[in-house]
């Protein structure tokens, strides 16, 4: 299930976009991104928001700055217990 949902910009964005259709495409990967980073959505479930596939999205993900998974400092010391 989708909804849609419309937001007022400044033009000025379509400064850093080729045209309406390339700023609406980063828009809703950067949307999706956010919701990602804040864990309201899964990696498949952004990924399909921004009409990716998951692997893609990951690592579109990366080059941005926002990890596939975060560990907290206990997850990570026990990750090494051998």
């Amino acid at each position: 299930m989708t909804a849609t949902l419309d937001i007022d910009f400044p033009a000025t964005l379509l400064l850093h976009s080729k045209d309406a259709d390339a700023l609406r495409e980063r828009s809703r990967f950067l949307l999706a991104l956010k919701f990602f980073e804040l864990g309201e959505l899964s990696s498949g479930q952004a990924a399909q928001m921004c009409a990716m596939g998951r692997v893609q999205f990951l690592d579109e993900a990366a080059r941005c700055g926002v990890p596939a998974v975060e560990f907290t400092g206990e997850e990570f010391s026990d990750a090494w217990v051998f």
